[in-house]
């Protein structure tokens, strides 16, 4: 590597030094034309131009251009990707192309314009787009030129697409992401080029600059270059220069070197190595780039700042095995990334990159039972023995055991156990299948990431211990399940906060009632806590308990103020209450305290429904709650909600309740489910619980028809309610079910006029296949199965035999008595069946 009685070897003179220095590598002015301007001076070419991928990724858009040929050769705007030039072919293939005159001539019409013949161009393809650089000197672009241009040009690539945002895409009209290091160098690139075979360096001003070097002591040795590295770093950079380790191709490496002011400074190198005409490396020509301007990442702080940020959205398991994962196969450009917890003796896999079993070794797979294996510790003695020791593991070529962790990487392993308050709780398995050295820096990073994600990872598992209390507590508070609605359908959407405990006080409900009648309900409690979900309880239960007696809606909400008041709590409870008739369409909305319903009407229009309200619950004991009638066509579809959907930190509620507006008059009514579930929105943090339901209101479309007969207390009562069943039954066609539906009204009428006292009335209800028959008295007891009925007995069996003709009975009470009532199954009846009116007896 000596370079005694070496002949310095000049650099080829790409670049045009502007004025303010030798090989600063820059073009006066800047602005839109930056990054163009800067290849341009450096490549001394005579026209430079940056193409980019659109948003919509079909074609190349010209974003910038600079050089003196600019107005001799108008470059089209636009490159479509199925059209055939030298930048899309770059573009497609990957692979620098280089033209000069005569295969420029035989390559016919490029793009929208044809270009001269008498010019040499390259195309210089990058993952976002392509640099195209022109030159019409008669020799062109030699091989030498060719490789500073390539070299040069990965430098720029790499640049534009660490600064820009991830995911992005440039676009015409949005600046590249050049990032300002000073007003005279945006790039911060110098040029060198190194003999391997005297050891002698040729480098540019700025490559002095960076490494802290003055030119007039610099004496042209590469040993005097290295001496300015950190030793830790220079067995990578002598892998460039050392006998038997050179190969041709291209390299990439960071370094550090130590300024006088004892600063470190990272630096990045991208060089190419060229072979003479045996096929020996013979020399290297690259670019050397101030790391810290090149990319964000490069310093291994902010890696672990981003990763501690990212860890402290994490809430579950699953989401601290998704930061991690994410977090060190990229930027370590690792091969695979395997995160698991320890429960017992067994290692359980909750997350691995890539997914796939094939990429992982036999006994993994042979432990794929579900969506990822879980293996037996003691399977794994070397992982075992890591386990126990709780220091982060590094094998540069893979582990020689035979447990399969060389599988995972055979190139390099590392192991990091994750440790929380003493203990291991965790593993992380990161392989690579090319040779890794594992760098000073690598090395600090893991190790700190072990210790981040072993505390995120206990934090996350108490998370969801309480997240899956919660949510046992939620679901034995809430409906598991809401009843079919003949005219409509209602779904309902819970979700909990993500803030504090997991289980607050929004609870639903949907209550059917007699004569075709549905409530629904929403409610919220105040706080986040147990207590709140008790109130909660205790609410939903009793407002359904009191709409089922038969109270209109403004008694409901009366009572359940009233009852909450005499509990004695300090939490109140906001609730609305809507009566809905199915058949008529007609609703009765009550509020306390809560927001208003949401309507969307069948042409599609909404509105936020204005309601008289009165307090929320639990605040005044004798306050009143005014009713508001509203009539429902068909189509129409209602929302209630809580406040936990449209208002937060940084929303306010009108803003929210008008977007939901907006969400509810886009959204297809076809099905209710998706509609909600298009309501709820993202899956976002949440600092409130949030309760949705909805329900479409059809219509029935087969009208109900009643029929109804007051019974008097006569010697021969039975008979004439007989006779009046009968005669309806025959109106509407049921005569098949004629005998027991008689055999049903005899006991329940005879039931009534022995064990009551006051008037009786007999009630026959005709739906779409269902006969509903009602006997409602002045008794609030309800009818008791005897234990006990021999052959002695001579009553008792009457409610038996109701229960064993009907397909469904019961008793409700009703203002001042109860309503015993049967249904029996009839044949399906179309809408245009008989539609007698009711009947009065």
């Amino acid at each position: 590597m000596s370079g005694d009685g070496g002949t310095e070897v000049e650099v080829p003179r790409l670049w045009a030094d502007p004025a303010g220095g030798a090989g600063s590598g820059l073009p006066p002015g800047g602005g839109e034309e930056a990054v163009a301007g800067q290849v341009l001076a450096f490549a001394g070419a005579a026209l430079v131009a940056v193409y980019v991928l659109d948003e919509g990724g079909r074609s190349l858009r010209l974003a910038q251009s600079s050089g003196r040929l600019r107005e001799r050769i108008p470059l089209p705007d636009v490159y479509a990707l199925s059209s055939r030039s030298p930048v899309t072919d770059a573009y497609c293939t990957g692979h620098p192309l280089w033209l000069g005159p005569a295969e420029l001539g035989s390559y016919g019409e490029t793009g929208q314009r044809p270009l001269p013949v008498d010019i040499s161009l390259g195309a210089l393809p990058w993952r976002l787009g392509c640099l195209l650089v022109v030159d019409d000197a008669e020799a062109g672009f030699d091989a030498e030129r060719r490789d500073f241009l390539e070299v040069y040009a990965d430098q720029v690539a790499a640049r534009l697409e660490a600064h820009g945002e991830p995911g992005s895409v440039l676009t015409v009209g949005r600046p590249p992401p050049v990032l300002p290091a000073t007003a005279s160098d945006p790039l911060r690139v110098g040029k060198f080029s190194l003999v391997l075979s005297t050891g002698r360096i040729d480098a540019d001003a700025r490559v002095l600059e960076l490494v802290d070097m003055a030119p007039d002591r610099f004496d042209g040795r590469v040993e005097t270059f290295l001496a300015h590295c950190v030793p830790d770093d220079l067995p990578a950079l002598m892998s460039l220069v050392e006998p038997g380790k050179v190969t041709s191709g291209s390299r990439e490496l960071e370094f550090r070197v130590r300024r006088t002011s004892g600063e470190l400074r990272w630096l990045q190198m991208r060089c190419r190595v060229l072979a003479d005409h045996t096929g020996r490396p013979d020399r290297v020509v690259g670019v050397v780039a101030d790391a810290h301007a090149l990319r964000r990442g490069a310093d291994e702080v902010s890696r672990v700042q981003r990763l501690a940020a990212a860890l402290a959205d994490a809430m579950s398991v699953r989401d601290v095995g998704r930061v991690m994962v994410s977090a060190l196969r990229g930027p370590l450009g690792a091969d695979r990334v395997a995160f698991a917890e320890i429960e017992s003796d067994r290692l359980v896999v909750l997350a691995l990159d890539p997914p796939e079993p094939s990429a992982w070794p036999d006994a993994w797979q042979s432990e794929w039972r579900s969506e990822w294996p879980d293996l037996p510790i003691r399977a794994l003695p070397t992982l075992a023995g890591t386990l126990r020791e709780g220091r982060v593991s590094l094998w540069p070529e893979g582990p020689a055991s035979g447990d399969g962790l060389a599988d995972i990487g055979p190139g390099g392993l590392a192991v990091l156990p994750l440790p929380a308050e003493g203990r291991v709780v965790g593993a992380c398995l990161v392989g690579w299948d090319a040779p890794h050295e594992f760098r000073p820096e690598e090395r600090s990073l893991l190790t700190a990431t072990a210790g981040l994600v072993g505390q995120a990872l206990k934090r996350a598992r108490a998370f969801d211990a309480e997240h899956e209390l919660a949510t046992t507590l939620q679901r034995s508070l809430l409906p598991r399940r809401l009843p079919a609605l003949a005219g409509g359908v209602a779904v309902a959407r819970y979700l909990p906060a993500m803030a504090g405990l997991a289980v607050g006080g929004d609870w639903y409900d949907v209550i059917p009632l007699s004569e075709g009648r549905v409530a629904l309900v929403i409610g919220d409690v105040q706080g986040h806590s147990a207590a709140a979900a008790t109130i909660m309880g205790q609410m939903r239960t009793a407002i359904r308990a009191y709409a089922v007696e038969g109270h209109p809606p403004d008694v409901v909400v009366s009572h359940a103020n009233r009852l909450l008041v005499g509990m004695e709590t300090d939490l109140f409870a906001t609730c609305c209450y809507v009566e809905l008739d199915m058949e008529e369409g007609d609703a009765w909305f009550v509020r306390a305290g809560h927001l208003p319903p949401l309507l969307r009407h069948p042409d599609g229009s909404t509105e936020e429904l204005t309601t008289e309200g009165g307090p929320p619950l639990g605040v005044l004991a004798d306050a009143e709650f005014p009713m508001t009638t509203l009539g429902l066509a068909p189509g129409t579809v209602l929302a209630l909600l809580t406040d936990g959907l449209v208002e937060s930190q940084i929303l306010h509620l009108e803003d929210g309740m008008r977007r939901m507006c907006e969400v509810l008059r886009s959204t297809d009514t076809s099905d209710p489910g998706r509609m909600a579930d298009t309501m709820l929105g993202g899956g976002g943090r949440r600092d409130d619980d949030v309760a949705l339901l909805l329900m479409r209101y059809d219509g029935m479309k087969v009208r109900p028809v009643r029929a109804s007969w007051t019974v008097w207390r006569l010697p021969d009562a039975v008979m004439h309610a007989r006779r009046f069943t009968a005669r309806t039954l025959r109106a509407w066609g049921l005569a098949e079910e004629a005998d027991v539906v008689l055999l049903i009204v005899s006991e329940m009428v005879t039931n009534a006029l022995v064990h009551t006292q006051g008037s009786v009335r007999l009630d026959l209800a005709l739906a779409a296949d269902r006969l509903r028959v009602a006997v409602t008295d002045g008794s609030p007891r309800a009818p008791a199965k005897p234990v006990i009925v021999d052959w002695e007995s001579t009553g008792g069996r009457g409610i038996l035999l109701v229960e064993a003709m009907s397909a469904a009975w019961g008793s409700v009470p009703v203002s001042g008595g109860k309503q015993v009532w049967s249904e029996i199954p009839v044949p399906p009846r179309e809408a245009s069946g008989p539609d007698a009116g009711p009947v009065a007896g």
